[in-house]
């Protein structure tokens, strides 16, 4: 498969996607030339990237975009183009888990007094993200618990060696631990659970909204990080790559459909 790929944005991810497209034997193209048009992460009907490709891209081109917002879909569509989100490819997804627990590990050594063997880590959500930090914080000896409101989730927390908690034991689940590391986007924790962390417990928050009352944080002295992004920030040349890789498989398994 050779495809013309016009890389659009100054992200460093999309900077090392057009790096790993010439290396897997794609060409770079200019958006009136291409097949392919690759846009940047958190795309709205208004970024400028997408405004520039719809302005210019050739009948039939395809367009690739990260979180995809609805507007920016619809804004697709009216033009006579398909809009595809790579962020919602499951290859891309667990890719991305890799940086996103290296830079949350990263955050946990930050300003430290203690080791984070013998710590007590708890994790809310046992996804994709949540498995892949439980799984390295394991490896270095911390003490793992981990909420998930569905059963298989929780499973898989047991099985690798964390002590699992249903969604509606997180007071309890929090008692003494250290360190939280949310990938929920939802309000989880109240005065009252946040109360029950150690003194001094810091709160990473991977997910879009803050799992944390900030005020009753203020007040209890729990440390709030919002760390949302973490593959860019953390690895862009490897979430770049991840990207790259992505697009190619959603290409594959299109042409692969079509020829039945």
């Amino acid at each position: 498969m050779n495809k013309r790929f016009a890389v659009l944005g100054q992200d460093a991810r999309l900077q090392a996607a057009a790096r790993a497209l010439t290396a897997a034997g794609q060409t770079l193209a200019t958006p009136e030339q291409a097949d392919c048009i690759l846009l940047g992460v958190r795309l709205e009907a208004s970024s400028p990237d997408l405004v520039l490709a719809l302005g210019r891209a050739r009948p039939g081109a395809q367009l690739f975009g990260g979180a995809v917002s609805s507007g920016a879909a619809a804004a697709a569509r009216a033009a006579g183009f398909v809009l595809r989100d790579y962020m919602q490819w499951e290859e891309l997804a667990l890719l991305n888990a890799i940086p996103t627990a290296e830079g949350c590990l990263a955050l946990l050594m930050q300003g430290r007094r203690t080791t984070l063997w013998g710590s007590e880590l708890l994790v809310l959500g046992y996804g994709r993200v949540g498995q892949a930090i439980g799984r390295r914080a394991l490896a270095l000896g911390m003490a793992v618990s981990a909420v998930d409101r569905l059963p298989a989730r929780r499973a898989a927390a047991e099985a690798d060696g964390c002590r699992a908690w249903e969604a509606e034991a997180l007071a309890a689940a929090a008692d003494g631990a250290d360190t939280v590391v949310n990938t929920v986007p939802a309000p989880l924790m109240d005065a009252a659970t946040l109360a029950r962390l150690a003194p001094g417990a810091r709160v990473i928050e991977l997910a879009g909204h803050g799992a944390a009352d900030p005020d009753a944080a203020a007040r209890l002295g729990v440390c709030l990080v919002p760390a949302p992004g973490l593959p860019g920030k953390y690895a862009p040349d490897t979430a770049g790559r991840f990207i790259a890789r992505a697009v190619l498989s959603i290409l594959k398994q299109a042409e692969q459909e079509e020829r039945g």
